[in-house]
């Protein structure tokens, strides 16, 4: 039974913070929606509002920055790089500040449509120099964040989960790494984030059919160990598989496909994200099987690679957890 964490963030921020004069805890109008009201309140000197003025926050952050402060800044991942992007890049990334942006709501996890699903958001940063980036997988991940994102010389984009988290691994983020899940030789699966459950939740069902999956689990997505990944790659038999809660194009697909070509390595790789499309507002399990990010869409992929049918259903494959409402504040999850 897969343990659940009710709001790993909050706990896990207000620990690393409280106490540091030189963090400052930055928002944009989602106090609550981001797990950060509870600091507000019992950390007020260490809090600042900055309104629904993205484009101003940005600025002012990296102005403490210059200032010697290490400001963490919390709202939804679409309003902090798509409204104040030049911002982003000439007030935080350029002169290389240490802002931690802790972008909430990664792709579908929200039924707030194309509004406030960030789902070209890790295209955007791999592409920014000076840029690190960050996934959360689950709750350790989640408890983890923080000082992963500290321990940088530079920015820092973080995709975040909240609400109720499950716990997977055992392990904090050792920024550069990647978790090896499993091994075997016929196909790597790597994947990120909350595809990587997904991903979990197929493996017993292939390794009935005879498939000995390798799977790998991103949380470091920029800097890269491309090497790590290379050997991988060259220890199974036909190929890889990825799955990300992110279009196909500029995110962890496009990572393995531009380490495998570079590499001249001639198996094949099948990408499985967004393809090409905005997602509409729905249950994150919805928009998971709709959009082909779940564990049904990964045996699909796996099928195609093998250019073979195995046979397995939904009722093959290992339960899905049952998600509770993100925000305890408001219940249409935004």
């Amino acid at each position: 039974m897969v343990e659940m964490v009710s709001r790993p963030y909050a706990s896990a921020f207000e620990k690393y913070a409280a106490g540091n004069k030189d963090i400052l805890c930055l928002s944009a109008d989602l106090t609550s929606s981001c797990e950060i009201d509870g600091f507000r309140d019992r950390h007020p000197d260490q809090f600042l509002s900055m309104g629904m003025a993205e484009q101003n926050m940005l600025s002012f952050a990296g102005g403490l920055g210059l200032a010697g402060f290490r400001p963490f800044i919390h709202t939804f991942g679409v309003f902090m790089y798509r409204r104040p992007y030049d911002q982003l890049m000439a007030s935080i990334a350029y002169p290389r500040r240490k802002v931690r942006l802790m972008g909430f709501l990664p792709g579908v996890t929200t039924p707030g449509g194309m509004t406030h699903q960030a789902i070209e958001d890790i295209s955007v940063m791999r592409s920014i120099p000076n840029m690190t980036i960050l996934e959360t997988g689950d709750a350790t991940e989640v408890e983890s964040i923080c000082e992963a994102a500290d321990s940088i010389d530079g920015p820092v984009w973080c995709r975040v989960l909240r609400g109720s988290v499950p716990r997977l691994f055992d392990t904090p983020i050792k920024v550069g790494e990647m978790r090896e899940l499993s091994s075997g030789d016929d196909i790597l699966v790597v994947t990120s984030g909350i595809c990587t459950e997904e991903a979990m939740r197929a493996r017993s069902a292939l390794q009935k059919a005879g498939l000995s999956i390798r799977h790998l689990h991103l949380h470091t997505i920029k800097p890269f160990d491309s090497k790590a990944l290379l050997d991988h790659i060259s220890s199974v038999k036909h190929g890889v598989v990825t799955l990300e809660n992110h279009v196909t194009e500029g995110g962890i697909g496009s990572l393995v496909a531009e380490t495998m070509a570079d590499a001249g390595v001639g198996k094949r790789l099948v990408r499985l994200g967004l393809k090409d499309t905005y997602a509409h507002g729905g249950s994150r399990a919805y928009l998971m099987r709709y959009y082909g990010l779940d564990a049904t869409a990964m045996v699909r992929g796996i099928e195609d690679l093998m250019g073979q049918e195995f046979g397995i259903t939904e009722d093959d494959l290992d339960t899905a957890r049952v998600e509770d409402v993100h925000s305890l504040v408001k219940a249409e999850a935004l």
